[in-house]
């Protein structure tokens, strides 16, 4: 079978771009398509090295930089990308990879991320932190996303197979287009991320600094307990913003390599997670190496991480984004920290390796393109 494998962007190497990698792994002779690529070369080793087809808006003004904002012209730019001489086209999208144009003997199969965030249900939390509730850019931009649901909702048909990284994706998939979707976990490299013996007396908290992961709650918490060490660790638009709110006790290592990320989630006595996650990698990989979650109870959380009422706990929730919420979740850690042992991680990363993930994907896409071609013929 001849493969086509189509993403959103390639800027980074962050959770999307992982799925993709594990994706390149199960099919390795698949070409790659997306919207624009700004990999640098050498960073490429997760697409094989392989060269990138990309669209019009590659080569626009200020586009490595200020990609996003061209989103009112993604759907034309990926209508664009001709996949026609492909078998199969695997697309893996959290805004408008999904949308390749295919035909009808084409098989078609979409592994979701989310359905795109800022158009469907989180909108207004967008809006509201962009400052866009009001005036005429508001207006615009509601306009916008208005028509980006349409058609959205419109390429939807076009999909053969939807996959969902979580049973809450899975979910939102049936609440937007009212299809339903096979779920496979994203893959989480166990031979890198692994326990240590050794814990330290700090707290981690890792993500990007924007709006939704809730970091500056969680910084919040912290500088209330001047006791207690937490340590940051990523950059984004909101990291002078947060960094402001922090005392003495909380150091801000700003983006580190993941060499670095690893020994940090090694060493942490817990990892503090207060965002709404689809899936939510670092859960995941802070399990890996042995280390308790102290997560807000929602999104994909609920399914990464065993609360203390499971037979093998291996991390803490609290049910709602403050700092009272989670100054009372570590509390409770604190005072059950013995109850969480090596082989209670151990068993439930396994349930994400990478062996795990490039098996049931495989085997979905090819079982399914059997089905195809056999009706074809």
């Amino acid at each position: 079978m001849k493969i086509a494998i189509v993403c959103d962007w390639l800027i980074t190497h962050a959770g999307a771009e992982r799925v993709l990698a594990e994706i390149l792994q199960c099919f390795p002779s698949a070409d790659v398509f997306a919207v624009v690529d700004f990999v640098p070369p050498e960073k490429r080793d997760f697409l094989l090295n392989k060269p990138v087809k990309t669209t019009f808006i590659q080569h626009l003004l200020f586009a490595k930089k200020y990609y996003r904002h061209y989103l009112p012209l993604m759907p034309l730019a990926i209508e664009q990308l001709d996949v026609s001489t492909y078998d199969v086209v695997i697309s893996s999208s959290h805004a408008v990879a999904k949308g390749v144009i295919t035909a009808a003997h084409q098989l078609h199969i979409s592994y979701i991320h989310s359905p795109m965030r800022y158009a469907w249900d989180l909108q207004h939390q967008y809006l509201k932190d962009a400052g866009l509730e009001k005036g005429i850019k508001s207006f615009l931009v509601k306009y916008m996303l208005h028509k980006m649901r349409l058609w959205d909702l419109r390429t939807a048909n076009n999909v053969d197979y939807f996959i969902a990284n979580s049973h809450f994706i899975a979910r939102r998939i049936w609440k937007t287009y009212r299809r339903d979707a096979e779920v496979i976990y994203p893959a989480v490299d166990t031979q890198i991320f692994t326990p240590s013996a050794q814990k330290e007396n700090f707290y981690l908290a890792a993500s990007r600094l924007v709006s939704y992961k809730k970091m500056d709650v969680i910084v919040e918490s912290f500088s209330a307990m001047p006791d207690k060490k937490l340590i940051v660790i990523g950059d984004g638009p909101d990291f002078a913003k947060i960094k402001a709110k922090a005392k003495d006790n909380i150091t801000f290592l700003g983006f580190q390599p993941i060499a670095q990320l690893i020994h940090y989630l090694q060493q942490a006595k817990a990892f503090i997670f207060a965002a709404e996650e689809d899936f939510g990698l670092l859960p995941v990989e802070a399990q890996a190496c042995g280390t308790p979650v102290i997560a807000f109870a929602k999104g994909g959380a609920l399914e990464t991480v065993r609360g203390l009422d499971t037979d093998h706990p291996t991390g803490i929730f609290f049910h709602e984004q403050t700092t009272a919420a989670i100054q009372e979740a570590i509390a409770v850690f604190e005072e059950n920290e013995t109850v969480f042992k090596p082989e209670f991680f151990q068993k439930n990363v396994a349930r994400f390796s990478q062996t795990e993930f490039r098996e049931q994907f495989k085997n979905f896409v090819l079982q399914k393109a059997c089905n195809k071609l056999s009706v074809i013929a």
